[in-house]
């Protein structure tokens, strides 16, 4: 049994992990590498291995970073199952064309502008209708139920905790000559408590482990501590009647502020002003979310008895923006207002021309939510670099920056050493630490070793490991 490193290897995008075993080649996910443009597109586009090959491939969760990249990978000639959860299932089909969709307009954009310098034009890492051909490949699965998906491997995914179907991966393989093994997948860790979805579950056995390192050097704020910031930022806003920017992931955060804010529009906690979720993607997916309440936790079902079975993410002067002529007629809009629109690390769509038309502004506001990776526009936004390009164009940053590190949906340090100390240590040969940046991993590989863990490891990409 081998394992290879291809993706989210000494970096936070890009999930992608190849395990050959039995004569099968099995991909766990397939994510968008983001960063620096030109290699971004490159590695997007090149896989280092022929797609045709692949003979299954298993998905965490849907955030771009984990399914992204899928397109591509039957674009080239993958033509076997695609293993996930129902609510993965769906998400996908919403975020795999608005993936797309938001490839073909900025490149339509950016292709004005070279035209005009004499340029060549630009093709979309891949289009709409490549995204819809995935679809067909797509194969829905519950939690907790073992399924046989190649010749030796049965897989049952547990609840991550980290977005609406996401998954920890558990492969129970019988390898030819070698006997049984377990290796475990952690994908995307969830926090404890967080609203609207289930807490992340524990697993106390594994031959092998894949964990993700996200915040492994960091300690989030508390909910509590997160909702006073929100709240105090939101003040400030309707105050100075400036313009509250949030760039957020379409997926899971966004679901997250909309809760929140209902929350305390309902304890009238903060003055009445215009919300809007700016974003195709993000109102898709928040009916998804609607579609599937066996995902939900107590605390939403709770909130929902208390206010007449209300949904947990509508509520008085909350709009949400589908068409691109509703988008552009935001900028009209009078302050105070607030809007959310992806993407969380404003690496693309309609939070782009939102920071254009304003980053510019001193009263107003740009809230990050979520994690911005090295190289982001997000990243460098919140790392005071100014001035920022944005569609190739310089603009000076003097807007207000603010950050919330407690609507995180990854799990902390804390939580991270926590839901590991399950595992038995005795049946644990190796863990491999991914999905991280060096001082994520670095300080998680060190936790872990202090427990007890040994031979744990931070692959590089395109690192191998037979097992």
């Amino acid at each position: 049994m081998k394992l290879q490193f291809w993706g989210a290897a000494r970096t936070v995008t890009g999930s992608m992990h190849l395990l050959e075993v039995n004569d099968t080649k099995i991909l766990l996910d397939c994510g968008l590498y983001q960063g620096k443009r030109k290699l971004s597109y490159e590695r997007n586009l090149n896989f280092p291995f022929d797609p045709k090959d692949i003979d299954v491939l298993v998905l965490s969760h849907a955030h771009i970073d984990h399914s992204g990249n899928i397109p591509n990978l039957v674009r080239q000639g993958f033509r076997g199952n695609i293993y996930t959860t129902h609510a993965s299932r769906d998400l996908c089909a919403a975020m795999l064309e608005d993936s797309a969709r938001i490839q073909e307009q900025d490149i339509a954009y950016l292709n004005k502008k070279r035209r005009r310098k004499g340029e060549p034009p630009l093709e979309p890492l891949y289009t709409v209708q490549d995204a819809l051909n995935t679809l067909p490949y797509f194969i829905g699965a519950p939690y907790w139920r073992p399924i046989p998906i190649a010749p030796g491997v049965t897989l049952t995914f547990y609840d991550a905790g980290h977005i609406l179907g996401s998954a920890i991966v558990s492969l129970d393989i019988d390898e030819q000559g070698a006997g049984k093994k377990r290796l475990v997948f952690s994908g995307d860790l969830g926090r404890q408590g967080l609203a609207i979805l289930r807490d992340p579950e524990f697993i106390d056995r594994a031959d092998y482990l894949i964990m993700e390192s996200t915040y492994g050097s960091r300690y989030h704020e508390t909910f509590e501590d997160a909702t006073q910031k929100l709240r105090d930022i939101s003040i400030r806003a309707f105050k100075q009647k400036g313009r509250l920017l949030v760039p957020s992931f379409a997926v899971g955060r966004t679901q997250e502020l909309v809760y929140r804010l209902n929350q305390l529009r309902t304890r009238r906690d903060i003055p009445e002003f215009p919300i809007y979720v700016d974003s195709p993607l993000a109102v898709n997916v928040t009916e998804v979310f609607r579609l599937h309440p066996e995902c939900y936790d107590r605390e939403v079902r709770k909130f929902m008895a208390a206010n007449d079975n209300r949904s947990p993410f509508g509520f008085h002067l909350l709009r949400y923006v589908r068409s691109v002529d509703d988008s552009k007629a935001l900028n009209f809009v009078p302050d105070p207002v607030m809007i959310i629109a992806a993407s969380g690390m404003c690496e693309g769509g309609r939070i782009l021309h939102h920071l254009k038309n304003h980053i510019g502004d001193p009263n107003a506001i740009v809230l990050f939510v979520g994690y911005q990776a090295e190289n982001t526009l997000g990243r460098k936004i919140l790392d005071g670099v100014s001035p920022v390009r944005i569609f190739g164009e310089l603009h000076e940053v003097r807007a207000q920056i603010e950050r919330i590190d407690g609507y995180s949906a990854h799990a902390d340090r804390t939580e991270l050493l926590d839901w590991a100390n399950h595992f038995d240590r005795e049946q644990l040969k190796q863990v491999f630490l991914v999905h991280g940046e060096e001082e994520g991993y670095a300080s998680l590989k060190s936790g872990l070793e202090q427990m007890g863990f040994k031979n744990v490891t931070v692959p590089d990409r395109g690192d191998s490991f037979t097992l």
